[in-house]
């Protein structure tokens, strides 16, 4: 059994409360203290690590949208890909993610669904970022808004074939994007509703009437604000209309400045609130990787020091880490540090159904945490009170 684990004399943002001077307990993964560090009592048995109250220690980011990184990727369909992801993404404060497939055959979607939902429930290693489900992006969704998705593998959307699929991944699936607009969509939607399954729509063409109706069916999600949905206009408000419009949708964001520039990035925030985005990085196998050409589905992608593009220069995806999310969150929208914790943590695990666990720092929930400093610097990452990654102290 591992000795407790005690965060010390750092500000803790704590579910309700912020302890300038504060501690963190975490015993058996999950945290017994929070507060101030008057009221520590050291045990002989703790492990203690000290910073200062320039460090903030707050909830692991919990990312609903993200295919790969280290040279791994969900379709893949290897357990040894999962893992690799399961291990980096700690690196950059990511204690918990749903690794999203693409559009593709659904020959390959069968194999990515079946490794995936059996690493969710025999696979997972405390000592690394869990995965809590999976999210199907694809193929049901509009070729018009097909993005870095093959089109030669969309297909309408069939409730027979999620029930297949999500068989095949031991029920994990937690979030599905669709256009709802597309033949069989709406059922889709209400199907999943009924199955506590989360419907985003994404990729889509949608009408604001057609998002109107997609939500009465069901639908609670909107993916990747800006990129592949139809944009506002003065008579047709559209997906984008929409999500700034409908307060019963959450909203992901990629907040690398290149999917959405910095001044899109403070719309959003501004009309959407911390209340309902999510912070994303729909990042690829490229992420944590040098320069150079990586496969995405079969397709070339060109990846640099800030963005992945197919050949004809469409964004495929991104290399972004989540604590640089957070860092430019703040940086784009002067929001605090409470808001990016709503954005990263709280908000996606309310919606995927695990904040009775996690997204928050609560005595009784899971044991993950992130230490950083002012600059949204990963210096220590806590997996279900498990250290998986520590900042090596600068020589």
């Amino acid at each position: 059994m591992n000795k407790p684990l005690v965060i010390y004399n750092v500000t803790v943002y704590g579910e309700t409360i912020v302890y300038p001077n504060g501690y963190l307990k975490i015993e058996n993964g999950s945290i017994t203290e929070l507060g101030s560090i008057h009221d520590y009592q050291r045990s002989s048995d703790d492990q203690v690590i000290e910073y200062s109250p320039d460090f903030i220690v707050v909830p692991g980011a919990i990312d609903v949208h993200i295919h790969g990184a280290a040279n791994a990727d969900a379709m893949d369909a290897a357990e040894q890909a999962l893992q690799t992801m399961a291990a980096t993404l700690p690196k950059e404060g990511t204690t918990s993610f749903l690794p999203t497939t693409m559009t593709q055959s659904v020959e390959a979607i069968n194999d990515a669904l079946i490794v995936c939902g059996d690493f969710v429930t025999n696979n997972q290693n405390d000592a690394q970022a869990e995965a809590i489900g999976i999210h199907l992006e694809g193929p049901f969704i509009s070729a018009k808004r097909a993005g870095a998705q093959p089109l030669h593998h969309i297909q309408q959307p069939s409730v027979e074939q999620f029930k297949r699929w999500q068989e095949l991944a031991q029920n994990h699936i937690r979030l599905v994007t669709l256009a709802p607009e597309e033949s069989g969509g709406t059922d889709l939607v209400k199907h999943l509703k009924e199955t506590n399954v989360v419907a985003s729509i994404g990729h889509s063409d949608a009408t604001y009437e057609e998002v109107d109706a997609a939500i009465q069916a069901g639908a609670s999600h909107v993916t990747h604000l800006y990129n592949g949905m139809r944009g506002i206009h003065h008579r047709e408000p559209g997906v984008l209309g929409a999500s700034y419009l409908r307060k019963e949708l959450y909203t992901e964001l990629i907040v690398d400045g290149i999917h959405s520039r910095k001044e899109m990035v403070k719309l959003a925030y501004e009309q959407i609130s911390s209340e309902r985005l999510i912070l994303i990085t729909d990042s690829l196998r490229a992420k944590w990787l040098k320069s150079g050409t990586y496969d995405l589905g079969g397709q070339s992608v060109q990846v640099n020091e800030t963005m992945a593009t197919l050949a004809d220069g469409t964004l495929a995806g991104s290399i972004l880490k989540m604590n640089e999310a957070m860092k430019n969150m703040v940086e784009f929208t002067g929001c605090s540090i409470p808001e990016i914790i709503q954005m990263a943590s709280v908000n996606p695990a309310k919606q995927i159904g695990v904040f009775d666990r996690k997204g928050s720092l609560k005595v009784g929930k899971d044991g993950d945490c992130v230490v950083m400093n002012k600059h949204f610097d990963v210096q220590l990452t806590v997996c279900r009170g498990h250290i998986a990654y520590k900042q090596e102290e600068q020589s």
